[in-house]
């Protein structure tokens, strides 16, 4: 929900889709192909954030609660890369440290590049934006599917948040545990019920055709993906010149 909050709420929300995915591109391409020491990989990735957080106007808190599960998994993953098991004990080298903080750096540039486009774009606009790169169908559909089935969720927690806060559900830790219980019980049924509906629903449309819906309109589109396309290649010479 904070992803799509985002989407809509930041400054550049009327920029064409297109020039942030080519912007975006050029942000993982500088972190994965041009940044070849942990310095420039950082300095990607800080770029990237900088340009999302002052240029589009995103909360720094929202970036860092949407950026928060992805950083603990980088996090976890560089510290594996950067010990071994050795005799029965864990060792550190110098050639795994830095290899780890290599891989680590051009991950997060990658991941700063991504953030920066699913919090500017809503999927409306991602979903338009696949469909002219000839993504499957198939494929579309299935983000649409999930993408509403998360609201569905969403709103059926809250409701029954609110139902339990209203009987006093939440009083004691004793009355909180047995509220937790009964509300996973219950949102399992009502998510399985609601799937089942859906399941019906696509039934009934015989899969005729593809899901569609109202797209944007950007009347400066290649205005927008002139000045995406130098920024993402400013941002890759950057990146090389740091080797």
């Amino acid at each position: 929900m904070l992803i799509e909050q985002s989407a809509y709420a930041n400054r550049w929300r009327g920029v064409a889709p297109q020039a942030k995915g080519l912007f975006a591109l050029g942000g993982v391409t500088a972190a994965f192909v041009a940044a070849a020491t942990p310095a420039a990989g950082l300095g990607v990735a800080a770029l990237l954030a900088a340009v999302t957080i002052g240029g589009a106007r995103v909360s720094p808190l929202l970036y860092l609660r949407v950026a928060a599960p992805a950083l603990f998994f980088l996090a976890i993953s560089a510290l594996s890369l950067a010990v071994s098991v050795d005799g029965g004990g864990l060792q550190a080298t110098a050639a795994g440290t830095h290899q780890a903080a290599v891989v680590a750096t051009r991950s997060l540039g990658a991941l700063a590049a991504l953030l920066f486009l699913v919090l500017t774009t809503p999927l409306s606009d991602l979903i338009a934006l696949l469909r002219r790169l000839r993504t499957p169908e198939v494929l579309l559909d299935i983000m649409v599917l999930c993408y509403r089935t998360l609201f569905v969720f969403a709103a059926a927690l809250q409701d029954m948040r609110a139902a339990q806060a209203a009987r006093l559900g939440h009083l004691d830790r004793s009355r909180l545990l047995r509220s937790l219980g009964q509300m996973a019980a219950h949102l399992t049924l009502q998510v399985w019920q609601r799937s089942h509906a859906l399941h019906l629903a696509a039934l009934a449309r015989n899969n005729d055709g593809p899901l569609r819906f109202l797209g944007s309109r950007h009347p400066h589109a290649r205005r927008d993906a002139g000045l995406a396309g130098v920024a993402a290649l400013a941002l890759v010479l950057l990146a090389w010149s740091g080797r």
